[in-house]
């Protein structure tokens, strides 16, 4: 994976740029230890490092908007970032780039459950926003497996999802406005506490832009009352590709669960191992959630176990206590630390269609064989969005570039079925080299130009989502 080189003119003038950030900041918010930077080198794909310029993190908008100036009058690029669990390096900086954490702009702004909003400062981590709303009876709906650390500003960057957004949908439709400080530190107000703003979908486009426009510092969120009640089923079988079929059996039936999730052996090996959930040994299990009142309840999990049962599960287990609830979801939401253990992998972010997942999975089996490197699979499946573990030596020789094309094989097999590239992980450095795959010349172009109105010498988050050679030849 190829980053362009630093600019030398840049490097030369560190300290000076390190010292117009301290004029505009606050004590102790710029970073410039050749030492200290490195703990920013890197976000959750930690195959790919680079130590940063500089790390500056503001604790408002308005030093948001200043370090931005500083910047841009230096020609200075800067990589927005929020908890750095971005699984596709949308968070790696180059080493003439400024970091903009916003972690400390955390507060909660306005909450007003009569509306169903809240309003908070995107430092904020995405579980925490249902904890300021809960005690009111609402929730926040988008639930990424790494809600506990990620921050609100990085699911509206990537257009987040998890688990729920089956029923619920991902960050884009719960998201109603954005305060967004343009790379020239203006400051601008986008969409509101209110449905359908007047004008362009600017909102549209922000979310999911993954930093290429604007750095996002307050969001207005939508919140929705708490279900009356919630149970899930977990059922295993004899293999992954008649677990998919199941799925595709689900949604044929006509039932909205609130969740579908998937996981293969491995992975239910090492969350076994990790978190002892009590999964049973089986080659693949379904977590199927359903929610409401008691009766809907009954007649939504009658159904789901009556499709399971066609397909010849080895276990059906329905949670009958909140407790055997929050087991059962124990695993899989540890799933990916628990492989971690496991050594290094990289996790994909490719979604199908619901009825492509026996074939999929099929196919990924066979290029897991064909390039000698196991994958594991762990995912959202009522919305096909696939999250093959592909499992490496980061120290072994060929093992991370063949890691690289059996990614690449999965995803253009994603795209092949009628799927696309990413489902809630973003493009970033992963498949930036991938966008050819999904759109034209003519699409990628028309992409282009909106970055050319944001930010037209291209200094936000360089070297992300688009190919290397058609975004550095825009590069002021």
């Amino acid at each position: 994976m190829q980053m362009p080189a630093p600019d030398a003119r840049i490097m030369e003038r560190r300290a000076q740029v390190a010292s117009r950030l301290r004029a505009v900041l606050s004590p102790g918010a710029v970073i410039d230890d050749p030492v200290a930077t490195r703990a920013y080198e890197c976000d959750a794909l930690t195959a790919y490092k680079c130590p940063p310029l500089a790390v500056v993190l503001p604790s408002s908008t308005q030093e948001v908007a200043a370090a931005l100036r500083v910047c841009h009058e230096e020609g200075v690029p800067v990589v927005p970032r929020g908890s750095g669990t971005s699984l596709a390096g949308g968070a790696l900086p180059t080493a003439d780039s400024v970091v903009l954490g916003v972690a400390r702009l955390n507060r909660v702004l306005e909450t007003s459950p009569e509306d169903r909003f809240i309003r908070v400062e995107a430092g904020r981590t995405n579980l925490s926003v249902t904890g300021a709303v809960e005690g009111l009876g609402f929730f926040y709906a988008p639930d990424p497996s790494s809600q506990l650390a990620c921050a609100i500003a990085g699911n509206v960057a990537m257009n987040s999802g998890g688990a729920h957004c089956l029923k619920y949908g991902v960050t884009t439709n719960n998201l109603l406005g954005v305060t967004l400080v343009t790379m020239e530190g203006e400051v601008l107000e986008i969409g509101g506490a209110h449905m359908d703003p007047a004008g362009l979908d600017l909102l549209g486009a922000i979310c999911g832009s993954e930093g290429q426009l604007g750095v996002v510092t307050e969001a207005t969120l939508r919140i929705l009352p708490k279900p009356e009640g919630a149970m899930p089923v977990l059922v295993g079988f004899d293999d992954p590709v008649t677990a998919g079929a199941c799925v595709s059996g689900i949604i044929e039936a006509g039932v909205l669960p609130v969740a579908i999730e998937f996981m293969d052996r491995p992975c239910i090996r090492a969350t076994e191992a990790f978190a002892g959930a009590g999964y049973p040994d089986c080659e693949a299990l379904l977590i199927v959630e359903v929610e409401g009142s008691e009766g809907e309840i009954e007649e939504q999990l009658g159904a789901i176990e009556a499709v399971a049962r066609r397909h010849d599960p080895v276990e059906l287990r329905r949670a009958k206590t909140p407790e055997e609830a929050a087991a059962i979801w124990l695993g899989r939401k540890s799933a990916f630390g628990a492989m971690g253990q496991l050594g290094d992998y990289m996790c994909l972010d490719g979604t199908i269609p619901v009825s492509e997942l026996p074939r999929v999975l099929g196919r990924i089996e066979a290029l897991s064989r064909e390039y000698g490197l196991e994958v594991a699979n762990v995912f959202h499946a009522g919305d096909g969005n696939m999250h093959p573990l592909i499992l490496f030596d980061a120290n072994a020789d060929g093992q991370l570039e063949r890691c690289e094309a059996l990614g690449a094989e999965i995803l253009r097999l994603c795209v092949e079925v009628g799927g696309c590239l990413t489902g809630e992980h973003g493009v970033g450095v992963e498949k930036r080299d991938l966008m050819g795959v999904q759109f034209g010349e003519g699409d990628l172009e028309m992409q282009m130009r909106v970055k050319d109105v944001f930010d037209p010498g291209w200094l936000l988050n360089p070297a992300k989502v688009f190919p290397l050679g058609a975004s550095e030849g825009r590069r002021a």
